[in-house]
């Protein structure tokens, strides 16, 4: 036997080039020993001093793969058998901790220029390293090892195996490695048209999307979409033809240079675009594309190449832009098997590209928004899930199911929230179907048996009933926690925070404790429970979830709430453009309260205010209105409406100038003025509950806060006062991020029912 160490690396530590790294590292050093992926991190074996295995810890962490994430290093000396050299040992699976799955990363530099190079993989499509390619996509289970992926039906050929098991090689150990002789292949089709080779397909691709065609390409984790962004007639069919509604489209950029032409991008937007994540980006718009990719938005979603075939199809194509959507029908799951694609896209398109590797782990492109400095994610999936967010409380065996709109779940092992990537809106079979699957597949992945179950309050949720089959099926006890609530301690499980909090909260609906509709909140919350302090006057909403789709039906029931019946509607712009018997119908509902629940949702004001500058009178797609009125802002301003703190928030007095500025001013100032009322009226009941409790740390929360005016204004005014203020950073600040904070809540009242 020999003194030894023996080292435990836990974090995002497989499938990121980990093992190969620490070979390589070791062999510098001339040590002897092991290193062996285990189902809890990776652990390390060498024979050294004390002094060595000091400086050998040291550099793991300083020159640690790009991708990879050390949350812990322990240490301890022990005895070891004699080893003759170093060696990367077969995986063990030793017992029912777990370690971090890596998402997918996109191609790397290296990659790319043996694209052109390296003899077996001039023009691969799947060429990658250590460093990038497919992972969670790919993954069926742990530990991360070759055949517990989609790549086990690939046997590597002579070449590709010499560098898999070659020490130098940038491709020693890693997973999915292969070639043009060994590896998976793409196929076109086009009616009865069948094309193979890639050189072929490409330039098929090329000229049916200058020509004004669209394609279906399978993607890293499921199908696109792909038409010319500069061509309206192509955008437009493509949009009437996926059902889409008015919503944006993402759009593709050949590069940077080709982005730059087209959008702002500061240093921290470029930085976020080249990252190894490769996120949809939300950036300012500098140049119109296609009118109907944005809509008329003044924004644009905008991405970089992730996979080796972007990068192969822009290198004959002569566009600089493509829009790259996901590939369904609209409001359903984006599609990942090859028959659905052919049947269900086939139609749209007329053409599918795809390939014979199966995506075993659906995950749209992610959405983020740089926000006061900082990355404000919209929807965490592609190149971010399923990576965990570190509590500071025991989560082992809690299943949080989320919301219904933007949904995500989180499931709990040891002190770390494992959330899966964006389910969608919970409102069909088809999304529900994903949700379950997603489920067992986490259980399993992550060797996860329930011991907690907790939903949201809103008794009609999909993911309330999951919630609920669950916990009778497993005899649990479930914990209920308010949305709004759970929105708050989703920002105290990011950053830690402990005791009492100012907790504001603003979106468009959740299911208040009085049976109303919430959205408003102002509230003094811990991670357990919270007192709701104020929050906006409610309003009737007339129809029920028509008020959400047609935005003028908010907009008359502010004005009826604070002015009357009597009240001259017709005197405003808006209402002499709405249809008079719609308007005489919903005034009646008003007036008797006929199908119309109470709000206090800010979003339905902001719905009424973009309403009222006509901006949006009927919305075609989920927040359509407030977008709207973000996009309007072009004006800079510090000016505010008035308002009233008493015990609710009164916007009486804003409507009554707004009403009387439509007449005065252009939409950009009253846009602006609008936004800077909204953070006016955060600051002053922040101060005023300071005043009363002393309390100045603040968390901001909610959909409303996706708002990049609105958040930048709040963090400026609050700060300027002297509040710490805390924000939403690696979950969204809409519903995707509610199992986060759910699951805090239900860590901190283990084993009370609510």
């Amino acid at each position: 036997m020999e003194t030894g160490y023996e080292i435990l690396i836990r974090g995002l530590v497989q499938g990121v080039g980990f093992r190969p790294f620490i070979y390589r590292l070791a062999s510098g050093y001339c040590l002897k020993g092991e290193v062996v992926n285990r189902t809890g991190g990776v652990t390390v074996t060498v024979q050294c001093d004390q002094e060595t295995v000091g400086k050998f810890i040291t550099d793991i962490r300083a020159l640690a793969p790009p991708a990879a994430n050390i949350k812990s290093v322990e240490v301890r000396k022990r005895e070891t058998r004699r080893y003759s050299d170093f060696t990367i040992t077969p995986s063990k699976d030793t017992d029912e901790s777990i370690t971090e799955v890596s998402p997918d990363i996109a191609v790397c530099e290296e990659c790319l220029a043996d694209l052109v190079s390296d003899p077996g993989r001039i023009d691969y499509p799947f060429i990658n390293c250590t460093n990038c390619g497919p992972r969670f996509t790919i993954i069926k289970a742990l530990p991360y090892d070759r055949a517990f992926t989609t790549m086990a039906t690939f046997t590597m050929c002579r070449r590709c195996e010499a560098e898999y098991h070659e020490m130098s090689d940038r491709r020693f150990h890693a997973q999915p490695v292969a070639c043009n002789s060994c590896g998976p292949k793409y196929l076109l089709k086009a009616g009865d048209l069948v094309v193979t080779g890639i050189s072929d397909i490409l330039q098929f691709i090329s000229d049916r999307l200058a020509g004004g065609g669209s394609i279906a390409i399978k993607s890293t984790g499921g199908y696109n979409l792909m038409c010319d962004a500069l061509n309206e007639e192509a955008v437009s069919r493509l949009r009437q033809r996926k059902q889409r509604d008015t919503r944006p489209f993402a759009v593709m950029f050949r590069d940077i240079d080709a982005l730059m032409e087209f959008c702002h991008a500061d240093t921290l937007e470029e930085a976020a675009l080249l990252s190894w994540r490769r996120p949809i980006l939300l950036l300012a718009q500098r140049k119109p594309l296609a009118a109907s990719v944005s809509s008329g938005l003044n924004t644009t979603g905008a991405m970089l190449p992730h996979m080796p075939i972007h990068h192969m199809l822009f290198r004959i194509m002569q566009l600089p832009a493509v829009v790259l959507t996901s590939g369904n029908m609209s409001d359903e799951p984006i599609i990942t098997d090859d028959r659905q694609a052919e049947r269900d896209l086939m139609p749209v398109t007329g053409c599918v590209v795809s390939y014979n590797r199966e995506i075993n782990n659906r995950a749209d492109d992610s959405v983020v928004r740089i926000i006061g400095g900082n990355i404000s994610l919209i929807r965490r999936s592609r190149g971010f899930a399923p990576q965990p967010v570190e509590l500071t409380t025991l989560t082992e065996g809690i299943f949080a199911a989320g919301a219904e709109q933007k949904n995500s779940f989180c499931i709990g092992k040891g002190s770390q929230a494992f959330m899966s990537q964006y389910t969608g809106d919970l409102k069909n079979i088809a999304t529900y179907d994903f949700y379950q699957e997603t489920f067992r597949l986490f259980s399993s992945l992550f060797r996860f048996t329930p011991s907690s179950v907790v939903c949201d309050m809103h008794p009609d949720y999909l993911s309330t009933r999951f919630a609920e089959e669950l916990a009778e099926g497993s005899g649990l006890t479930l914990m209920r926690v308010q949305h709004h609530h759970a929105h708050a301690t989703s920002v105290m499980a990011e950053h830690g925070l402990a005791g009492k909090v100012i907790g504001v909260v603003m979106d468009g609906t959740g299911y208040g404790t009085d049976g109303n509709i919430w959205g408003s909140e102002f509230m003094i919350a811990t991670a357990r429970d919270f007192e709701r302090y104020t929050h906006f006057d409610y309003f009737m909403m007339p129809g029920g979830d028509a008020a959400v789709d047609e935005p003028w039906r908010m907009a008359l029931s502010c004005l009826f709430s604070y002015f009357g019946s009597d009240y001259d509607f017709r005197s405003v712009k808006l209402f002499q453009v709405i249809d008079e018997k719609k308007l005489v119908i919903v005034m009646e509902m008003l007036v008797h309260g006929i199908n119309s629940p109470l709000t206090c949702g800010a979003g339905r004001i902001f719905d009424a205010v973009a309403a009222l500058l006509m901006l949006c009178t009927k919305a075609s797609f989920d927040s359509e209105a407030p977008m709207r009125l973000e996009s309007a802002i072009s004006r800079q301003t510090d000016d505010y409406y008035p308002f009233t703190l008493g015990e609710t928030v009164s916007l009486r007095e804003m409507f009554m100038e707004i009403i009387s500025d439509t007449d005065r001013y252009d939409i950009q100032l009253i846009a602006a003025k609008f936004h800077n009322t909204i953070a006016q009226i955060i600051l002053a009941v922040c101060k005023k509950i300071r005043l009363e409790t002393g309390l100045k740390y603040v968390v901001l929360s909610g959909g409303v806060f996706q708002n990049r005016y609105l958040l930048e204004k709040s963090l400026y005014l609050l700060s300027v006062n002297k509040f710490q203020v805390y924000t939403n950073h690696l979950v969204p600040s809409n519903d995707g991020g509610i199992s986060l904070g759910q699951m805090l809540t239900a860590a901190e009242r283990r084993g009370v029912c609510v």
